[in-house]
Order: structure tokens, then sequence, then C-alpha cells
């Protein structure tokens, strides 16, 4: 009898790489404030690595809010002119293009273009005053986009602090951090007068303020010329910018998933499923993720009026934001509409479900124990196809023939371009730094090189014509601020609970002899040696 052989094993399927794995936003919503109050707003967020290494082309933001200048009375006419990249491209955000004119926002994040990697998240500013053509996150460079610094007439962040570095990929911190805290608000304060050329500036500089376990203070702020530029040949826009409006209803930290990659599969049946990176998430004994607390509006009596009596030739105040100045609104938060290559992706909410816990803390409760390993939730990693949406399944529900179970998200790339401004021109050059160049390695690997400028000889106020008596006055202011506002001095009014997570020390710098007042590091720049 002949024998017959077995038919040779099918080879598994091909396994494909995209990037809408995960698409949504873990969001809380504060109730209206007050006109009053909407001079400055902060909150307190968790810092925590989300993934378990580091990956390349991944973008989630960690609990972070949106700032908008309030034209709640514009209602039809568009603030954003042709030849903006909103105007040109966004009509749905029509008539007036209000969500897309001016943002402050950035926060704790990982970024697809971040170029150094370290697992913790960092902390970078970012903000677009000209509806999304120029995007602005460091005294020097776009959020990203680009190894050259921005054009020196764009340049639109000073640096405040002569205390701690601010490297175009990111503030980076110590450790590993699980839960513990950043507190940062955005305080909207009078460093400077209003004028009326080249177009009309409000007196508003939007500064940065944080409160970390080692470094608490003013950071670095947003030009109010910053703003008010997009209005020099559309006069529509003159008076309608974070420069001179307060911001526009409440405030309230949100986690933005954007751009995650998945594995996806088909089997033989015809069958997607699909994987993406594991993501984890710090919980308590009693199953809760804290993503932001103590959401806290303000109106310009917690520090700006101190701060004009202070600039009119006051006395100094401590910085400490007046309680008489806060309110606290109420925060909400509904389900997540999750996303996979646009399907939407069922069972997710039902296992952290998004929650407004006792004292205003909003956070997720993960109702599964199963999923929770020495105080570690992770969110699901495997889907598969059921008809219009996606379902989540677990590793043991993946057939082992089709190859998704062992593969692994490509790494960062080994030795990415480096943001550079040398040799220093333009801007950077003239007048030019007082002592450098010095050179730090920050926690993700990356050298950072920076110059010692006087800090109205930084490359952002070179654009500017502005009168010897007007430089003069905003040298002193800072300098005063350096003389009178400690890093280790309290400015935000401290967490409801919880501990503070920390900068990495490698951004810490102590200012050279005879430059300790009214001198500021500037970096030049970052990259692989």
């Amino acid at each position: 009898m002949a024998v017959v052989d077995d038919p040779p094993p099918a080879d598994p399927p091909e396994v494909e790489m995209a990037f809408r794995g995960l698409h949504g936003y873990i969001g809380s919503h504060a109730g209206a404030s007050p006109e009053t109050h909407r001079y400055g707003a902060g909150f307190y967020a968790s810092v925590w690595s989300l993934i378990e290494r580091p990956i390349r082309n991944f973008q989630i933001g960690l609990p972070s809010t949106w700032l908008t200048p309030d034209n709640s009375d514009n209602r039809t006419e568009p603030l954003c002119p042709p030849g903006t990249i909103a105007r040109d491209n966004w009509p749905e955000r029509g008539p007036t293009y209000g969500s897309v004119f001016q943002t402050m926002e950035g926060g704790l994040g990982y970024w697809a273009g971040n170029r150094f990697h370290y697992g913790p998240p960092k902390f970078s500013m970012n903000a677009t005053p000209n509806c999304y053509t120029t995007e602005v996150a460091s005294p020097g460079w776009p959020f990203f986009h680009s190894s050259e610094p921005l054009p020196d007439d764009m340049l639109g962040i000073a640096q405040v602090s002569n205390r701690l570095l601010v490297p175009p990929d990111g503030l980076t911190f110590e450790g590993d951090p699980m839960g513990e805290l950043l507190g940062y608000a955005w305080m909207a304060l009078p460093l400077t007068d209003p004028r009326d050329d080249p177009q009309p500036t409000g007196d508003q500089s939007w500064t940065l303020f944080l409160d970390a376990g080692n470094f608490k203070g003013p950071l670095a702020y947003y030009l109010p010329e910053c703003w008010s530029r997009i209005s020099r040949d559309f006069p529509f826009d003159h008076g309608r910018c974070l420069d001179a409006r307060p911001a526009s209803g409440g405030m309230a930290g949100s986690m933005e998933i954007n751009t995650v990659p998945e594995f996806r599969v088909t089997d033989a049946e015809g069958t997607i499923f699909t994987k993406i990176p594991q993501l984890q998430f710090p919980v308590d004994e009693d199953g809760r993720t804290v993503l932001v607390r103590d959401v806290t509006m303000y109106s310009k009596a917690a520090l700006y009026d101190d701060v004009l009596r202070w600039r009119k030739g006051g006395t100094a105040p401590s910085g400490s934001f007046k309680p008489e100045g806060a309110m606290t609104p109420e925060v909400g938060t509904g389900p997540v509409t999750y996303r996979q290559d646009k399907k939407r992706i069922t069972g997710v909410n039902r296992l952290a479900t998004p929650t407004v816990f006792p004292g205003n803390v909003f956070g997720l409760q993960w109702t599964d124990p199963s999923v929770i390993t020495n105080g570690i939730a992770r969110f699901p990693t495997y889907f598969r196809d059921e008809g219009e949406t996606r379902a989540r399944i677990t590793r043991d529900e993946v057939p082992a023939e089709i190859g998704l179970v062992d593969k692994r998200f490509p790494g960062p790339r080994p030795k990415p371009d480096p943001y550079s401004a040398l040799p220093l021109d333009g801007s950077w050059a003239s007048p030019g730094p007082k002592s450098g160049p010095h050179v730090t390695e920050l926690a993700d690997g990356s050298t950072v090189r920076y110059f010692w400028y006087r800090f109205i000889d930084q490359p952002c106020f070179q654009q500017f014509d502005w009168t010897t008596a007007e430089r003069t006055a905003l040298q002193r202011m800072i300098v005063k601020i350096h003389r009178n506002w400690r890093i280790d001095d309290q400015y935000l009014p401290g967490p409801g609970d919880g501990e503070l997570a920390r900068f990495d020390p490698a951004l810490f710098v102590t200012p050279p002899p005879g430059l300790e007042f009214g001198h500021v590091p500037i970096v030049v720049w970052q990259g692989i040696e």
C-alpha cells in the first residue's frame, strides 16, 4: 500500500504593520469658570512610564490641556487669515476657526517626533500662535519637526529660569516615576506694557510655573508678540489673541491617544487580529489610576496684580498664588470612544472606567483584578474583528499559527539627527552669549550644549525694535525675579495628596560667577555623541 505523506504546513499569514492601532481621548472637562478667573490655570498630573520599553513612532499624551483665547463674542467671522494651515485646509473648523486659532498645549507625554528615548515620558511646552501654521515649543525650536531652530522672527518663548535647561526634545525625569505628580500652571503676568506697534499688543506674558520635587517656580513664558503678530496684516484679530484676552472656559486634563503602531494579520477564516504595544497604568490599592487632580483657575488677584505693583516699584511678592484669586471648578468625565483602524473598540470602558473620584480627582477605575500586578494595570494588547467593531481579547485567544504574539515593535533609531543652532548666527550670535559652550548629558542619553545669555540678549528678543528703556526695564524685572523667587519656594498651592516627581538632575545648572542674576541658559544643540 502506498504511503501518503502529510501535506507541508501552510506558511503563516503575512503580518503587516500600521499606525492606527489606538485612537481616542481619555478626557475630563471642567465646569464653567467666570471670566475673571481665566487669567491662569493649573493642575497636578501623574507621571509614569506608559510603555514597558521605548518604541518608534508612538505618540500618546499623558494628562495635559489646551488653552485658547476667549472669542465667544464672535460667532461668524474667521479668526484665521487666508494662507494659514487651518483657514486653507480645515473648513470644518469654520466659520470662526476659534478652536484652532491659537492654543497653548503640550505637557507630559510621548511624541512621535521625540528623537531621544529613555522609558519615562517628557514634559514639553507647545503653542500654535497662528492657526497651526507654526508651533513654538522651546526657546529655539518648534514641536520636534525640525533639526534647525525656528526663524528669528518666529521665536516666541523667553527662558526665565536660570537653574533649569529647556532642551528641544523635552524635559527628562529622574528615575522611573510611576504615578508621582507634576504640577504646572499657565499664569498671565504683566512683564511688559501694552504697545501699539507694529501691531496692537497686550501685556499678558503667559508664564509656565512648575511644581516638582526638585524645581518650583517660573520656567519660561510666551512673548505677547508671539500671539499678536498674526494680527499685523489681519486687523480683525486686533485684541483677540492671548496677549490681550483671557482663556476660554474651564481647564481639565485629558490624554490624547494619537499615533500607536499595530501589527495586523488575517487568519485562514478571514478574521483580522491585531496587536498594539503594552500600555501600563499605575494603580492604588483600590484599583484606581489618578490622572489629574487639583484643577484650579486663577484671577488676576492670584499673582498678576502683585507682579504689576512690583514692576511699578512696589515690594517683591513671594510668588505664591494667592488663594483669594483661585477657584476650583467641578470636574466631569464620560466614556472614551476608542478606535482602531477607524473601527470602534468594545469592552475597554468596562475594564478601565473614566471616573471622578472624591476630591475632584479624575482617573480610571479598573474593574478586573486579573490585569493588575504589583500596582500596575495593563491595558488590552490584542484585538479581534467582530463585524463593524474590534473587541479586546486575551493573549490566549490569539491563534498561535498566525504568528502575532511573538511580533515586537521596533525601537528608536540609534542615532537621530541632532537639534542644532550651531554655528551661532543671526539672533543667536548678535549680541550673543556671555559664557559657553557648556555641556551636560541627560537621562535620555543625549548630550546638550548651552550658552549663558543676558536675559534680554537671548535670541527671541532680537526681532523687536525696542527702545533701550524698554529693554532695560524688562531686564531689571528678570533680575528681581532671580533675586527673590527661588526654586525651593512654593508657588502652586501643592497637591491635595501624593508625592511629586523629580526632574533629571542633569537639567539643573548653576550660573557662572558674575552671571548669577539676569542671565539664562539657552540650549543650542542636542544630540547623540
